[in-house]
């Protein structure tokens, strides 16, 4: 599947900026399932400085700065991606127990297992907590197998939590999400992995785009997608795959991956320092549109 994306980022300050130090994430990544045709960033107003570089998870990253006084920021980052429809099979009877693909990750070390290790750690905003590993031991049972566990713990997710966009920001714990079973597809994704990291199961966050489709009869809003988020789990000889706990599904052509990394901080689409400003409205819009092949 082909599409072009159009992300959007406006700032608009109450008063003049001085100068602004940005870091932009919004670059999509390539990887077996995904080319990236063509990617650019487009920054208003213009910047004094611009490079771009690949970060320890291999991101692609945007650093700009801005040297002149402004009252409005628009970055914009238009992307033609294909994504590769089809993956392997996977039958849930023929995967190995999640005990045994936790103990080959720390006991027998292929160089992708001892690169997965990093992933089960804490990280700053996604912490293990006992009461999240009793959570999520319902999921996996003695004999499980890693991969019908994953997708068990993936549909409680999704029907244990209320999907409420007024609940949470970026700084709500994970205990207040947990606690009361409200939040975003950024919250579910960090859930999830710390639930997977509870195990001993690597899990990393992963930042992207998915298709939506309108209503029957009505027309694509162009502007009304949004970024998303979901999670991607480890298993010892067939790599990453990922699950998307706020769809209840495992990612196919409508998911568009952009980054990933331990959690949403390695992620972010866009963060800096500015001097100046005052109080600042913010106004994102992304537009996913699927083209002929």
């Amino acid at each position: 599947m082909k599409y072009r994306i159009v992300h959007r980022t406006e700032y608009r300050y109450e008063r003049p900026v001085s100068a602004c130090y940005n870091e932009a994430r919004l670059l999509p990544r390539e990887f077996s399932r995904q080319v990236c045709m063509s990617s650019q960033l487009s920054v208003e107003p213009a910047p004094s400085d611009y490079r771009e570089r690949v970060d320890f998870f291999g991101n692609r990253i945007s650093h700009f700065a801005i040297h002149q006084p402004h009252e409005q920021l628009v970055v914009t980052a238009t992307s033609e991606i294909e994504v590769e429809a089809e993956r392997p099979q996977l039958a849930f009877a023929d995967d190995m127990p999640w005990e045994s693909a936790r103990e080959r990750l720390y006991h027998e070390g292929s160089r992708d297992d001892l690169e997965a290790r990093q992933y089960v750690l804490d990280s700053p905003l996604v912490v293990t907590t006992p009461a999240l590993g009793d959570y999520a031991r319902t999921s996996f049972g003695e004999g499980q197998s890693l991969l019908a566990a994953v997708h068990d713990l993936m549909e409680r997710i999704h029907h244990d939590f209320t999907y409420d966009p007024g609940f949470t920001t970026i700084s709500t714990p994970l205990s207040d999400v947990f606690e009361h079973r409200r939040g975003v597809c950024q919250d579910f994704a960090h859930l999830a992995i710390a639930c997977l990291r509870s195990q001993g199961i690597p899990a990393r966050y992963v930042s992207g785009y998915v298709e939506t489709v309108p209503p029957p009869g009505q027309e694509r809003l162009i502007g009304a997608d949004a970024s998303h988020a979901w999670f991607s789990v480890y298993l010892p000889e067939r790599g990453w795959l990922d699950f998307d706990p706020t769809n209840n599904q495992m990612p196919m052509d409508r998911h568009v991956t952009v980054a990933w990394g331990r959690d949403f901080a390695d992620v972010s689409p866009l963060k800096g320092v500015l001097f100046g400003g005052g109080e600042h409205e913010l106004v994102v819009s992304v537009d996913v549109a699927p083209q002929a092949a």
